[in-house]
């Protein structure tokens, strides 16, 4: 059998797999489990490969009972044979394999001639199966094709006739589709399944084919018809309903059915105003209900004979105000809540009617002609689930945009992930596509594509989205699409979108977290210092001041209070501090009370010192908040931020000795005085009532 069928064999004994293999590797392709796990995960991964499994039943880790019982729920004993082998005669056990869907049973030890032979008749027999069950699929897809080209071929040559644009029957089966969808969605009242709502939709194409016996002159006429001829061009519904009555499978076949009421009644109106049976409300079938109302919205937003396209917005404001006739509220309350998308669809679906890919065409080609098998057919489907995990994963949403026939393409998922229809025409002009992405970002976008050259082809950029209401940032990475290596003639686009606005947030909030005290929300040391050494090295011979000091008596805060209240007290002085300070000044909490702040000295020093001095005293539940600061400043002080900080400090330990409450500006007497101070002074000072002061030494 040229080794076109691969068999699994399951036996823990290696032996009896090696056996097997000899019987049967000269004819076929041989695969191997030692136990019941292993086996379950080659079905998993080949099963359209495998034509047949020997099976033993009793193993370890998991018997042969347990492998059929998985065979069973996933579908796959379905299309794969099992045939059971064991040395164990017992009718339970034979029994039961069967009941799990075995089809047949070899005993050990292995007569050669009867495992070739059963494998062989079990492999024909479902290899015929599978034939015919293709071949009958095959019938049934070609009488759907069938059945579907003739229903175009006559609702188009009614169009024809009646010198309509070739679109009506397309704009007929959109709305429909549309309102049935929703009406569904809304109510229990119709309950419909995705099937027979194919079905409506695809016998609503032949809602007019009774035009086809009226006269054209009446048919075409420009002008407002007279009584006569109106009373004529109203019979088209019942002489389509009687074309197809007399249809010979018209009593067998559904679609054929549907279309009869459809036909007949579609010109019916909810009040009993209609015609040409006068029904009204429930009595009017549903799918007529359905096609009467998306045959007068398209009818009032298209050129006819006589009468010019209305706006979408005047078509809408004519049907809901009743100038059209009365429908179903429940239909009409579907109408306006797609209406807001009910342009885009109707132009995507005609635009995808015109334009089809090379890949939907190759598609179509396929399915229409039957030459996809079913494990083409299943490996797509695996690859398109898991397209859409890993896509949904990694957040990335493809696109590709088409030069030629501006139709801009994104995924399936994609699509649904920012709310917009898997095509857009004219995305340069398209509104709802503007209300996602900026008009002036899409065409940032467009313009630097144009720009792109083979060196440099990939254009990388984050812009701002609006995806269901909310603000995102996207990475967008593209490059053009160019005939050969010629970069003046760009075909298209390709490239995908990135979501990576969590990862920003996330990185924003490190940066953050990098730079801020964590109890106060000040600059903390190290990123004070970063920026601060920034200023002074562009500041250009101006002054600036560096204040820096701490709370008098805070220990006794902690002590008396608890380390809670003494938190507040130095979150109420930040907030102090920030209100205190300019946007271009420097605020910081150093460590424990002690706090920064680095000013460009604009006037008088006295005048801004004592301001943020007096802003900062202050009283918090009881606990009064006075400070000892020392000042120094660039350059004189300090031309850099090390000598700077030293001599703040000094200055401010300077004032805490001389009776604290104070502030003090650095001078060169204060060096002198700290150094005669001895080791044992700094160590009584940093123990001292108000909590210490950090970097005390010289």
């Amino acid at each position: 059998m040229d080794k076109q069928y691969t068999i699994l064999i399951v036996d823990d004994t290696e032996i009896n797999r090696s056996l097997l293999s000899d019987m049967l590797a000269s004819q076929y392709t041989i695969r191997e489990a030692s136990n019941g796990m292993e086996a379950v995960a080659l079905l998993d991964k080949f099963h359209s490969e495998i034509a047949l499994v020997l099976l033993d039943i009793m193993m370890p880790v998991m018997d042969g009972f347990e492998v059929l019982s998985i065979m069973k729920r996933s579908g796959w004993i379905d299309s794969i044979p099992v045939i059971t082998i064991s040395a164990e005669t017992s009718s339970n056990y034979i029994d039961q394999a069967y009941d799990l869907g075995a089809t047949d049973y070899i005993s050990r030890p292995f007569d050669e001639k009867t495992v070739q032979r059963r494998v062989k008749n079990t492999i024909i027999l479902y290899a015929k199966q599978k034939m015919l069950e293709g071949m009958v699929a095959e019938q049934i897809l070609e009488k759907e094709k069938s059945n579907y080209l003739m229903v175009e071929i006559l609702s188009n040559i009614v169009e024809f006739r009646n010198g309509e644009s070739g679109l009506h029957v397309l704009h007929i089966r959109t709305i429909t589709e549309l309102l049935l969808r929703r009406l569904v969605q809304m109510t229990d009242r119709y309950a419909m399944t995705p099937s027979q709502i194919a079905l409506i939709v695809n016998a609503s194409a032949l809602h007019d084919i009774g035009k086809i016996s009226i006269p054209e002159d009446i048919l075409n006429k420009a002008g407002r018809l007279t009584a006569a001829e109106f009373d004529i061009m109203k019979t088209h519904s019942a002489i389509g309903a009687q074309i197809l009555e007399n249809a010979p499978n018209h009593k067998n076949e559904k679609m054929m059915q549907i279309a009869h009421d459809i036909c007949r009644w579609h010109h019916e109106r909810y009040d009993g105003l209609g015609y040409p049976d006068g029904l009204k409300g429930e009595e009017i079938p549903i799918a007529a209900q359905v096609v009467a109302l998306a045959d007068v919205y398209d009818a009032l937003t298209n050129v006819r004979v006589y009468k010019p396209a209305y706006p979408h917005d005047t078509a809408m404001k004519m049907i809901m105000d009743g100038e059209c006739g009365a429908f179903n509220p429940l239909l009409l309350q579907c109408l306006a809540e797609v209406g807001p998308h009910l342009l885009d669809k109707l132009t995507e679906h005609s635009e995808n009617q015109l334009f089809q890919t090379e890949t939907q065409n190759l598609t179509n080609q396929l399915l229409a002609g039957g030459q996809v098998s079913s494990r083409t057919l299943a490996l797509l489907e695996q690859e398109r689930v898991k397209y859409q995990f890993f896509a949904s994963m990694s957040k990335e949403i493809q696109f590709e945009y088409n030069e030629h026939t501006e139709i801009l393409s994104l995924s399936e998922w994609g699509a649904n992930q920012l709310g917009l229809p898997e095509l857009i025409v004219h995305p340069l002009e398209n509104e709802v596509l503007h209300q996602v992405i900026s008009a002036e970002d899409y065409l940032d976008l467009h313009q630097r594509l144009r720009q792109a050259t083979p060196a440099n082809p990939v254009v990388n950029r984050t812009y701002l989205l609006q995806v269901h209401g909310q603000e995102r940032r996207f990475k967008v990475v593209a490059r053009p699409l160019w005939v050969g290596e010629e970069v003046t003639e760009m075909t298209g686009t390709i490239g995908k979108l990135l979501d990576i606005h969590d990862e920003l947030e996330e990185l924003d909030t490190f940066r953050r977290l990098a730079v801020q005290d964590s109890l106060t929300k000040l600059h903390n040391h190290m990123a004070a210092r970063e920026m601060i050494e920034a200023v002074l090295d562009s500041a250009k011979g101006k002054t600036h001041a560096m204040l820096l000091f701490d709370l008098d008596d805070f220990k006794s805060a902690n002590d008396r209070y608890g380390h809670l209240f003494g938190d507040e007290v130095l979150k109420y002085v930040a907030s102090k501090v920030l209100d205190s300070i300019s946007s271009q000044d420097i605020a910081a909490r150093m460590g424990g009370d002690e706090f920064l702040i680095f000013s460009a000295v604009e006037e008088g020093i006295g005048p801004m010192v004592d301001h943020y001095y007096q802003a900062l005293t202050d009283c918090y539940r009881g606990f009064t908040i006075s400070l000892s600061m020392g000042i120094a400043f660039f350059p004189q002080d300090g031309a850099d931020y090390e000598t700077l900080f030293r001599s703040a400090d000094q200055a401010l330990y300077a004032a805490k000795k001389n009776g604290k409450q104070q502030y003090r500006f650095y001078n060169a007497s204060m060096q002198e005085y700290l150094s005669v101070l001895s080791p044992m002074d700094h160590e009584l000072d940093s123990d001292s009532a108000d909590g210490g002061h950090l970097n005390k030494t010289v």
